[in-house]
């Protein structure tokens, strides 16, 4: 449908909690999941979260086959998630992936995430799954999901940034 604008790092609506998504059947829904779908692909991202483009509903869409900015990336498969919950699977951490963000542009860091985990989530169609992932699929889910919760990888960081 269209490439939306990215928002970067400074603008307050990255910071807010994003709504659940109350009716999974809304057209307005399969209108946001193109308009994701279509703007992760034109900015060559991993994934993108609905508050990135303005939308403060928990939805997020990720997914790669090649990437070039990240090319030691194994392929993830395109995944829309609705109400997503993430829950670690052990304790172990990772933090040896250098990260990035479309709305923190150019900035790349390494950031401590769970090794492991699982989601749960409802996909376009309404039906809840889960699954168990790792490594650098487990990285992504976190990232974009933290985006749900107001959270930018720099506030991951273990030092994290100063606030202004």
């Amino acid at each position: 449908m269209a490439v939306r604008e990215v928002l970067s790092i400074g603008d307050p609506r990255l910071r807010q909690r994003s709504a659940e998504v109350e009716d999974v059947g809304r057209a307005d829904l399969q209108a946001l999941i193109t308009d994701l779908r279509d703007t992760m692909a034109a900015c060559d991202g991993a994934g993108l979260a609905a508050p990135q483009i303005g939308v403060p509903l928990r939805v997020v869409i990720f997914g790669i086959s090649h990437n070039p900015r990240y090319p030691e990336a194994p392929p993830i498969p395109e995944t829309v998630l609705i109400n997503p919950v993430l829950t670690p699977m052990g304790e172990e951490r990772d933090d040896s992936t250098w990260e990035g963000c479309l709305s923190v542009p150019g900035w790349r860091a390494r950031v401590p995430r769970w090794r492991r985990l699982r989601y749960q989530a409802l996909d376009p169609g309404g039906q809840r799954f889960e699954r168990e992932v790792e490594g650098f699929h487990a990285r992504v889910v976190q990232h974009e999901c933290d985006h749900l919760d107001g959270v930018l990888f720099p506030d991951r960081m273990p030092r994290g940034l100063p606030r202004g």
